[in-house]
């Protein structure tokens, strides 16, 4: 059985039909405060993105901290790519973009960061997917990886009204202690999991849905949002994320 819960035409498919996806990144992009602090701390001079067409991460990361910058994804649009460079004034030089197979992708290169936002999620394996994150990263280097919570009410939504985008993921890979777990295991240091994000709710097919479902997922996120904003706090139940934050050790 493959590893994979997608291929390729699932992912052609599913960025072609996207529209606006070519906007400036900018300096409070999700996940800035995370990455920024990461930064300040470690001060690293490479990054690899993975998984992570159409590449916001890693341009985030050159653009602002002027980090040389790779991506690696196993589809690569590369019209869309090169529409996404352009409105955040880079080109083709700036960004060095893989297209491969990260499980069948071999290289002595390894990086001071290595980062992906929505990838492990699409695995069976989850911990080997997490060792190959770990296999291109340098020694003393920072992984960063984020993935849904599909296990609150996000994941109700998910599940209910996007059925066959849910089951594409594997819920049981949400799971910061199951994260924490893997990291140790596979050697690494200074792990930091968490839930994250404060609230949101969102639907890949929100366009398709009916005026009372769209009605109902306006309600619910307005009070979600209306929540944690005077009351701050992560939970399983309401926030949209998990973040997983370890250092690979030393020789």
């Amino acid at each position: 059985m493959s590893n994979t819960l997608t291929d390729r035409s699932f992912w052609r498919n599913y960025w072609e039909s996207k529209t606006g996806l070519a906007f400036p990144v900018n300096r409070n992009y999700l996940f800035h405060s995370l990455l920024s602090d990461i930064i300040k701390r470690f001060n690293p001079n490479s990054a690899i993105e993975l998984g992570g067409f159409p590449g916001y991460y890693a341009i985030f990361l050159k653009k602002h901290f002027n980090i040389t910058s790779t991506l690696l994804d196993y589809f690569v649009h590369h019209q869309i790519l090169e529409d996404v460079l352009k409105v955040n004034n880079l080109t083709g030089d700036d960004i060095q973009v893989i297209e491969a197979d990260l499980f069948n992708y071999t290289t002595p290169t390894q990086y001071d960061m290595v980062l992906s936002c929505g990838l492990i999620e699409h695995f069976y394996d989850t911990k080997d997917i997490i060792s190959r994150h770990v296999q291109l990263l340098k020694p003393g280097g920072v992984l960063f990886i984020t993935l849904p919570n599909f296990k609150g009410i996000n994941g109700w939504f998910q599940k209910r009204f996007d059925k066959e985008n849910y089951m594409k993921h594997n819920i049981d890979s949400m799971n910061p202690k199951l994260l924490d777990s893997i990291a140790k295991d596979l050697g690494l240091k200074e792990v930091r999991t968490a839930y994250y994000g404060g609230f949101s709710i969102w639907l890949e097919n929100k366009e398709q849905m009916s005026a009372l479902v769209k009605i109902f997922f306006k309600l619910v996120w307005m009070a979600g949002k209306t929540l944690t904003k005077i009351f701050r706090f992560e939970s399983k139940q309401l926030s949209p994320y998990i973040v997983l934050e370890a250092r690979k050790q030393t020789l």
